[in-house]
């Protein structure tokens, strides 16, 4: 009686996902993620409504003597003064940051020596300039999970509103039982078939020969795949301005997450450009080395700045190969910034095709801390989350002026990234995360501390 059961209960289950998968594979929407995104916006409201009610009365219980108006105030001041990561709470002025710049040719080293008049005020503004990075540090902020206005009904966040009312409670532990119980095991059970899928097609392709029809079939299949993958975690991607789409050349991205690559691969074919991995990771590589030309490095080799940059232009000058995909921070931001772009794609020559890159964190936090979370886990969450919501802006192409650097190029590319996505646009290098600043960056500061001396001074 038991297997009957089990029996009748998987097959609805099997066609759905089968039905699933078929949708995906054909790149076909029926509407079914945008109408649940849009009843979770409405189950969000609700209990944003939840909360600031609960709140009232509970100030009302704790200070009789406040009314509703001003109860009502007191939640609007909470929610209006709270911090997030994707806005500053310091307004600075006279911060010195570290400006990028190329390297400049070595000036003689004068004997004489400037008398400088030293009054310990002048110290101040550094002093102030440090006090305010202790409270608020635009770099480590930077990698911890962006903040939210109202809660999500996920506990990973930074508000725990589960148990502020029955009503919220009561919907929590309902939305906890979809997404641990129905959604999860469904979402990984799509993507590993999504993944064998990707790996058996692209080993089939593998052994075509090299020409149009192969690039073709390269495209719909890899196309069919990651549209299964995105299925996974019930992504919704919006794609905007499609007439920039890349058709060569090499395509820059801000970068939150190793979700971007699928997130444009849904839409468009890209080569890719990276460390080998292990893992996960590394099974993914290995597949889509077999139907397209991407460039892998090894730990030690990706270091070796004229090695990238020479398989770069071997890559770009051959006008059948794709876009190759590049996120020049190298590292992962949460959503709310972008950083430092790093020169070296920049250098290669040709046309740049920026593309923006921005996640709506109410239904999931795509970011990866890849500092506290590994592969897997970051995996987890992403398969326990609401959904993975995002738009994707592909922008003008831009190409390098006469007379302009390569550092200067990419900061003009940075700033319109940022723009267009509604980021903040910040000088400092992503890699700040795992390293100490730079030398450099201490002297440019020591040098312009004594060239505000003597200036004072004279």
């Amino acid at each position: 009686m038991i297997d009957v059961l089990l029996d009748i209960f998987w097959i609805p289950i099997g066609g759905f996902l089968s039905f699933l998968i078929f949708i995906s594979a054909i790149n076909k929407s029926i509407g079914v993620r945008k109408a649940y995104v849009n009843f979770l916006l409405r189950i969000f409201e609700y209990g944003r409504v939840s909360i600031e009610t609960a709140s009232k009365e509970n100030q009302h219980v704790q200070n009789p003597k406040t009314d509703d108006k001003q109860g009502v105030q007191l939640v609007d001041d909470a929610d209006s003064k709270e911090g997030t990561n994707g806005a500053t709470l310091i307004t600075r002025d006279a911060v010195l940051l570290p400006q990028a710049q190329e390297p400049a040719p070595e000036k003689p080293v004068s004997s004489t020596k400037d008398e400088i008049n030293f009054d310990f005020e002048k110290c101040l503004d550094y002093v102030k300039s440090g006090v305010e990075a202790i409270i608020e540090d635009d770099v480590t902020s930077r990698f911890e999970a962006e903040e939210l206005k109202s809660w999500n009904m996920l506990t990973r966040t930074n508000r725990h509103y589960e148990f502020i009312s029955w009503k919220i409670t009561s919907i929590w532990v309902f939305g906890f039982f979809i997404r641990y119980v129905i959604l999860m095991p469904l979402r990984v059970l799509v993507c590993f078939v999504g993944v064998v899928w990707l790996t058996v097609c692209t080993a089939a392709v593998g052994y075509l020969k090299d020409g149009p029809f192969k690039r073709d079939l390269v495209h719909k299949v890899l196309g069919m795949c990651f549209g299964v993958l995105s299925s996974a975690i019930s992504a919704v991607i919006t794609y905007h301005n499609e007439d920039n789409r890349p058709s060569s050349g090499i395509c820059v991205a801000n970068h939150t997450s190793p979700i971007d690559v699928l997130v444009l691969m849904c839409d468009s074919t890209y080569s890719l450009i990276g460390q080998r991995h292990g893992g996960f990771l590394g099974v993914l590589q290995r597949a889509l080395a077999r139907a397209s030309p991407h460039i892998w490095f090894e730990r030690g080799e990706a270091k070796d700045r004229h090695l990238v940059a020479e398989r770069l232009k071997q890559h770009v000058s051959d006008p059948n190969n794709p876009p190759i995909l590049i996120f020049p921070e190298g590292t992962c931001i949460n959503n709310t910034s972008v950083m430092q772009f790093k020169k070296g794609s920049f250098e290669v020559g040709g046309v740049i095709y920026p593309v923006a890159i921005k996640y709506d964190p109410r239904f999931g936090d795509a970011f990866w801390n890849s500092a506290k979370y590994s592969m897997m886990q970051y995996l987890y969450m992403m398969m326990t989350s609401w959904a993975i919501v995002c738009d994707v802006w592909y922008l003008p192409p831009m190409y390098r002026q006469e007379g302009e650097s390569a550092i200067d190029f990419a900061n003009r590319v940075k700033s319109v990234i940022a723009k267009q996505g509604g980021l903040i646009d910040l000088v400092w290098d992503g890699q700040l995360k795992r390293m100490k600043p730079k030398k450099e960056w201490r002297e440019i500061q020591q040098v312009e501390f004594a060239n505000r001396l003597k200036s004072d001074s004279t």
